[in-house]
């Protein structure tokens, strides 16, 4: 059964010490309903992504129904950083069993109602807690700067890489609306910032975010009995799961677990895994650090082990290039409320395909179909779904 999005709404990403956390995740929902042009009795079924406990609300699904008036079946799901797109992914799967014919999807996160420390401690968990976090004190810039630091002794990869990715994404960012950072930076304005792990610096970092976004999921006899002609199709989704403890990892030059996600959705769509940038007009990648970004240009064979961060030096993920990649700002500029992420992502995957990005950052749409990808942890999750304007 064919499952499309009908509706997606995006809230502001940043501190927003200006709202509840009801009243956050109804400026994304309220703009899906809007969207789709359906009201909440027209929902089956709803899952709220939310992965932290940095929040005061834990029973969030319940606050929700009190709130948005909300009142069908629901659950919270938590996959790490990847819990967006693994709330999507239920979605789609209790649609197509049949057991629901529209869900609403709603990632949310209020990372800035705990204070920093909290905060990365709670990340901490995302690893091998007692392990890595409690023996030798890694955090998530350390976990990452790991693999960054094996790329670059592999691959002769500099700290300007990795900082032409933070103004690639700066620069995207400052035409997105809802990002965190709207603001443009220049390459030495990245270099000159303080370390946090070496290499990264702090323009190498996602920021701490508060945000929600929705998406609405309907199954084909709901499209046409709500006579929708803009809609976009759950093409397929690959998910894989990585180790917990780094020290059973094959090598720190790859997510394998994003690597095996990617081959499962290019299986599922009908891609060509070698060279699927000619099949696809985009994607949104999982910088929650800029190495990882470069990364990902590889285990999603958008280049050749080892060639990834030539994309980056010779601009080839900018509108124009190779494939477009980030061009919301990603979670480095755009923000990463854990919980929302992938759902951004979503959101972000229905504009450009329905051309309706804000100017300057929307791509020419010539294959109709576009990539995200979400990874929990360091690759502890992965999840990679393509979305298109057909449907398979």
């Amino acid at each position: 059964m064919a499952v499309a999005i009908i509706g997606a709404g995006h809230s502001r990403f940043g501190n927003r010490r200006d709202v509840n956390v009801a009243e956050l995740a109804w400026e994304s929902m309220k703009q899906a309903f809007d969207r789709a042009n359906v009201v909440q009795k027209d929902i089956d079924f709803y899952i709220v992504g939310m992965a932290g406990l940095w929040s005061s609300e834990a029973a969030v699904p319940s606050l929700i129904a009190e709130y948005a008036k909300l009142y069908a079946g629901s659950m919270r799901i938590e996959a790490a950083c990847a819990t967006g797109s693994a709330s999507i992914g239920a979605g789609y799967n209790a649609i197509e069993s049949g057991e629901a014919d529209v869900v609403l999807i709603l990632g949310l996160e209020k990372m800035q109602e705990s204070p920093n420390p909290t905060v990365i401690e709670i990340i901490g968990r995302y690893g091998s807690y007692f392990w890595e976090f409690e023996n030798f004190g890694l955090t998530f810039p350390a976990y990452y700067a790991l693999y960054a630091t094996a790329y670059m002794n592999a691959y002769n990869a500099k700290e300007e890489d990795f900082g032409n990715v933070a103004v690639k994404n700066h620069y995207y960012g400052s035409k997105n609306p809802y990002a965190q950072f709207q603001k443009e930076i220049s390459l030495e304005q990245a270099l000159n910032s303080p370390y946090i792990a070496w290499p990264f610096k702090l323009y190498d970092c996602s920021p701490i975010t508060d945000g929600s976004a929705c998406v609405i999921l309907a199954s084909e006899e709901k499209v046409k009995e709500f006579g929708l002609d803009d809609t976009v199709w759950i093409i397929s989704q690959g998910s894989r799961t990585g180790t917990a403890n780094l020290s059973k990892r094959e090598n720190f030059l790859s997510f394998d677990s994003a690597r095996r996600a990617s081959q499962m959705a290019y299986r599922k769509a009908g891609i060509d895994a070698e060279k699927p940038y000619l099949h696809l007009d985009g994607a949104d990648v999982h910088d929650c650090f800029t190495s990882a970004e470069i990364m990902a240009y590889e285990d999603l064979g958008f280049a050749k082990r080892g060639e990834g961060v030539e994309l980056i030096r010779e601009e080839q993920t900018y509108i124009g290039g190779r494939i477009p990649v980030n061009v919301d700002g990603g979670l480095k500029a755009k923000g990463h409320p854990v919980g929302a992420t992938g759902v951004s992502q979503a959101v972000e995957a229905y504009k450009q395909l329905l051309g309706e990005a804000e100017k300057g950052r929307q791509v020419d749409i010539k294959h109709g179909r576009w990539l995200t990808h979400n990874i929990g942890g360091t690759g502890h999750y992965a999840y990679v779904t393509i979305y298109g304007l057909e449907k398979r």
